[in-house]
């Protein structure tokens, strides 16, 4: 399996007119290749979206706000 990122004014006319998007990912598994349109200004949501808070902080947290609820 291969992947990459281009730029979609690198595709030919008729595939860049069906692309709204300035990048594609290229991915080619068992002969067959997905181009899939890479949607730019979605920032992150939620607790993980900083990388500051992991799995492992946010259940200690859970578990000190029960607590105090005791």
């Amino acid at each position: 399996m291969a992947e990459m990122v281009l730029n979609t004014s690198s595709l030919p006319e008729p595939l860049l007119r069906m692309i709204r998007t300035k990048r594609v990912k290229v991915r080619e598994a068992d002969g067959e290749i997905r181009l899939t349109p890479i949607m730019e200004g979605c920032p992150l949501r939620g607790m993980f979206a900083d990388g500051k808070l992991s799995a492992d902080k946010f259940m200690a947290n859970k578990q000190a706000e029960k607590e105090l609820e005791l």
